[in-house]
């Protein structure tokens, strides 16, 4: 990205400038001639000649913006030009500018004037005499002429809404390009704000209302310049999500202790299991958990444990793909450490300690750490999802079908077993949108891959004009390069494929295990057909992180299509499905903590030390 340079007559001089303006430009060269000459005339009828200047802050403009801001600036000493090569966005511009002024009050406003300019003193003056550290315009207050058309309205009463519930503003109109802050609160808060862009001057108001500055909001008149519209990008991938992500710093975060956490985690696995209750009563389970043949649980433990070093190698070369060479051995250790992790926090926050892991002991950057992570994540959908669609055609072939009509239409009871209809077509939906996405999607990169269009950006661009585009296709780029490394390369993609094709086998071959330790004697062939499918389903419908390991996704979608398919009591198929799952986790356990104290890992430090090493990396990545 282009450095941003200042453009200016060497003579210019900022001495005794008290306040600087800020008009962030991109490719207005229509009307930026005459905003900056009813911006000088209007700050000269209420401030001395030499008290203020003002900065065109061109951002990566493509038309004659910056020629005529370099012409205004030749012209008049208290105009500056201020120019990027490449595209800051309005946050990004707006703050290399304040960085560069140099009056103590900071101001800015958008170029097309919608605010009347007869607020101009008004918004200075409340700062620059130091009743108050920030002022913004606003078109929802009482006493204000604001023509704000409905397609423009409804928007953005929804947004500031949601700012206001979210992020607890007191203020009504976050988004009125109308600002000015003291060059205290502005130093104050920079660093905290993350934002470049369209969110950048609503978090600055928020976090300085939250930081204890006076903020002040006045009503304006306004009238619209031009048309809008709504932008996908923009006002939902891009503002919604710094609206979230606000919240969680401001509000969530502080309050993530060690104890917090672990204690989530527990109470959510408790609350997972409490509400398998209302489809079985658990003394039945423990029952039939009771007569269950020790030797074979023990044999479903050590099969269950092979699966460990083939998904070892499988990361080995995922990374190897990416350009990284690492043992197996170690790699094993980094996954073990991770899935105990999502068996004790929510949201699959484990994931995080494997990148973590990787960087602290391997010094494999944060972003490859997760790449790998999200590669393997997506063999392993394609793979059960193959799994279940190759069972799903046998079953065709033989009648099944019916069998699973049926369950859709009438859900699963027998004994004090009550699953709903409702509750197995919402399993088998998750199941099926998860495995037709992730097919999908390995297929469009795997041919993207062969073609030399830029297909992201070209796509991501259909839903937007904003230069969030570029911050979004960026992201999703360097995703999509990552899983084309793997899934461009023949060789590669086999030998992943294949790894991860054992690693779901002995997955299955697990369950089929814990079935015969549980006495259920039903013709082989169909054991193994129903439990590739009952546990692919399975584990396809716990891939929302709903609860720490998917306990009760897991377990529902595995009695209900084992009950529907095999002729086994659903307390069987619960009781089996509840000691399937309760194996693994315990295999992963005991291989986590032993992980842990090789690798000399603490899970919760990790966690808190995998953000902090993100928030480096990004700090970083702005700098250079």
């Amino acid at each position: 990205m282009g450095r941003p340079t200042e453009r200016r007559p060497a003579a210019a001089t900022a001495a005794g400038v008290e306040v600087s303006v800020v008009l962030p430009a991109y490719n207005e060269a229509r009307t930026i001639e005459n905003t900056v000459r009813v911006t000088v005339e209007t700050l000269e009828s209420f401030l001395p000649a030499d008290a203020f200047e003002v900065i065109v802050a061109e951002d990566g403009c493509d038309d004659e913006t910056p020629e005529i801001a370099d012409r205004l600036a030749a012209e008049d000493d208290r105009i500056r030009h201020y120019h990027s090569d490449a595209r800051l966005g309005r946050g990004g511009a707006l703050e290399r500018a304040f960085e560069a002024a140099a009056g103590d009050t900071l101001v800015y406003f958008d170029t097309d004037l919608a605010t009347d300019m007869r607020h101009l003193e008004e918004l200075v003056e409340r700062v620059r005499s130091g009743e108050y550290d920030a002022a913004t315009g606003s078109r929802w207050m009482p006493d204000r002429v604001a023509d704000r058309p409905r397609k423009r309205g409804v928007p953005s009463r929804a947004y500031n809404g949601l700012v206001r519930l979210f992020l607890r503003s007191d203020l009504r109109d976050h988004q009125c390009g109308f600002k000015a802050f003291s060059r205290e609160t502005f130093e104050a808060l920079r660093d905290d704000v993350e934002d470049d862009h369209w969110f950048w001057d609503t978090e600055m108001l928020v976090r300085a209302q939250r930081a204890g500055f006076r903020v002040a909001e006045f009503p304006v008149d306004w009238e619209p310049k031009g048309d809008t519209k709504v932008d996908l990008v923009r006002d939902i991938l891009g503002m919604g999500s710094q609206i979230l992500r606000t919240w969680w710093q401001l509000t969530v975060r502080p309050r993530i202790t060690r104890r917090v956490t672990v204690a989530a985690g527990l109470l959510l696995t408790v609350f997972a299991l409490a509400l398998m209750t209302l489809y079985i009563d658990p003394s039945e389970v423990i029952s039939v958990l009771g007569d269950a043949d020790p030797a074979l649980v023990a044999a479903a433990a050590v099969i269950y444990v092979v699966s460990w070093p083939l998904r070892g190698i499988r990361y080995r070369d995922i990374l190897g793909e990416l350009g990284y060479r690492e043992k197996a051995s170690f790699l094993t250790g980094a996954i073990f450490i991770s899935q105990t992790g999502n068996l004790v926090f929510p949201a699959r926050a484990g994931d995080a300690v494997r990148a973590y892991v990787v960087k602290a002991r391997r010094n494999i950057p944060y972003p490859s750490g997760f790449a790998s992570l999200a590669v393997e994540r997506v063999f392993d959908l394609l793979t059960i999802a193959g799994l279940a669609g190759v069972v799903l055609v046998g079953l065709a072939a033989t009648g099944g079908l019916d069998d699973i009509a049926t369950v859709l239409a009438t859900g699963v009871s027998g004994g004090s077993v009550d699953v709903s209809a409702g509750d197995v077509r919402t399993v088998a939906s998750v199941a099926t949108g998860v495995g037709v996405v992730a097919i999908l999607g390995v297929l469009g990169i795997a041919l993207s891959a062969r073609a030399d269009r830029n297909v992201v950006r070209a796509f991501v661009g259909r839903f937007s004009s904003d230069s969030y585009v570029e911050l979004v296709a960026g992201v999703i780029e360097q995703f999509v390069s990552d899983l084309q490394a793997v899934a461009g390369n023949r060789a590669a993609f086999g030998r992943v494929g294949l790894t991860s094709l054992a690693i779901w086998t002995v997955d299955v071959v697990t369950a089929v295990v814990v079935l015969l330790a549980l006495g259920v004697d039903i013709d082989p062939v169909v054991l193994v057909g129903v439990s590739f499918f009952a546990v692919s389903v399975g584990n396809l419908a716990k891939v929302l992180p709903l609860s720490p390991g998917g306990v009760g996704l897991y377990e529902i979608a595995f009695t209900v299509f084992m009950a529907a398919l095999a002729p086994v009591t659903p307390a069987a198929a619960l009781a089996a499905a509840v000691l399937d799952h309760a194996v693994k986790n315990g295999v992963t356990v005991v291989g986590g903590v032993a992980s842990m104290l090789s690798l000399n890992v603490s899970l919760t430090t990790a966690v808190e030390e995998s953000a902090d090493v993100r928030d480096r990396d990004r700090e970083l990545a702005e700098s250079e």
